[in-house]
């Protein structure tokens, strides 16, 4: 078994497997191939992968040689082709977003795997690289907005007078939300929280920040961590709760998402025009359209004094525990595809195995992706 790492395209700093995730593959009795520099930019030189006996191979002899190819990011259509019939791709490549790439894909006779598709449950926590990446993302959103933020977060008593704290909203309290919770508090500022699940307030004020309370929102017990659509009188209460705590914050951190649809609009220009210069928001949901109306994904808006933060790769800018964390969800995998012998096993009764499978046998076979495509 021949398990191939390549470097992720420019712009991405992380790596699918570091140096100790490789004597981990090991022990699953896989060969690994490593394409030069594919960890550069995860501070993990060549040099470490050869010393935990990864082999360094060229991009082509690792797309066309590999039984496994690990690649955080979609590959190119025309590196496709260059891969063997019955290999196996994994990474995150948002199939519910690009699921026409997958028809063609599927063509090719490759089986491919999308860990983001992973059902949500206990048995999946230690391979959903989601939940990894956004407790990244949630953390790091909220030192890119104190970065940019021209006051102090916490208090402080001085000689010279009270510096009264940063007001953070945080809309959405998953994963990314609740660690961007936390940060926030040790950074002193005076956290509120809001979320379309009652659920959530529990951890939220375990955390020492205040729920914003909605009533009427929809059941989202079953949509896996994520946002799911609310009927209209809802939105309407939401949005005048909302309108209240933007107008008050200092700071605002988006994170709502929706699997395969346009991230949720939360923050219209209007409630924008009513927060102060000086301000900021982190939108994490920018690359599926931003939950601001005003966010330009991988760029920084300035909008009357206020700096509008679109960035949809911030685990990308801590690639060192980012890569770890996504290492350690892929080993875990792994395990599940890979049996004693170290060949390749692939269990459609497994719910994770099936959940995650996007194409196999020259054909999509998630039924997610394809009703999606059924219905564009």
């Amino acid at each position: 078994m021949v398990i191939g790492l390549l470097k992720e395209k420019e712009g991405e700093n992380r790596v699918s497997v570091l140096p100790e995730i490789v004597v981990a593959l090991k022990k699953l009795k896989a060969l690994v191939w490593f394409e030069s520099n594919a960890g550069a930019a995860a501070y993990e030189g060549d040099s470490n992968y050869i010393k935990a006996e990864a082999e360094l191979k060229t991009r082509d002899e690792i797309l066309a040689g590999a039984d496994i190819i690990l690649s955080i990011n979609l590959l190119a259509d025309t590196e496709i082709p260059k891969i063997k019939s019955g290999s196996v791709i994994i990474g995150v490549f948002q199939p519910l977003s690009n699921f026409a790439r997958f028809f063609a894909w599927a063509e090719k006779g490759i089986t491919i795997f999308s860990l983001d598709m992973l059902p949500r449950t206990t048995r999946a926590q230690t391979m959903d690289v989601l939940s990894s990446q956004a407790s990244v993302a949630g953390y790091k959103a909220v030192l890119v907005a104190a970065e940019h933020y021209p006051r102090y977060f916490p208090m402080l008593m001085t000689s010279a007078g009270t510096v009264t704290p940063a007001k953070v909203l945080i809309l959405g309290a998953g994963v990314a939300g609740l660690q961007a919770i936390a940060t926030a508090k040790r950074l002193g500022a005076v956290v509120e929280v809001f979320d379309t699940r009652p659920a959530a307030k529990e951890e939220v004020m375990s955390l020492g920040a205040k729920f914003i309370e909605v009533e009427g929102a929809a059941d989202a017990s079953k949509a896996g961590g994520y946002a799911v659509e609310q009927t209209e009188e809802y939105k309407q209460k939401q949005q005048q709760k909302i309108n209240e705590a933007v107008a008050k914050a200092d700071v605002v951190i988006t994170t709502a998402q929706i699997p395969g649809k346009r991230a949720p609009l939360l923050l219209k220009t209007t409630m924008v025009d009513s927060m102060k210069a000086g301000s900021v928001i982190v939108d994490l949901a920018a690359s599926s359209g931003g939950n601001c109306e005003l966010t330009k994904n991988n760029e920084i808006v300035i909008y009357k004094g206020i700096t509008i933060i679109g960035n949809s790769n911030l685990p990308g800018s801590v690639p060192a525990d980012a890569s770890k964390l996504y290492g350690k969800n892929i080993i875990n995998f792994l395990k599940l595809i890979i049996n004693e012998e170290g060949q390749l096993n692939l269990n459609f009764e497994d719910d994770l195995v099936a959940g995650a499978c996007i194409t196999h046998n020259k054909e999509v076979v998630n039924e997610r992706v394809k009703g999606m495509a059924a219905h564009n």
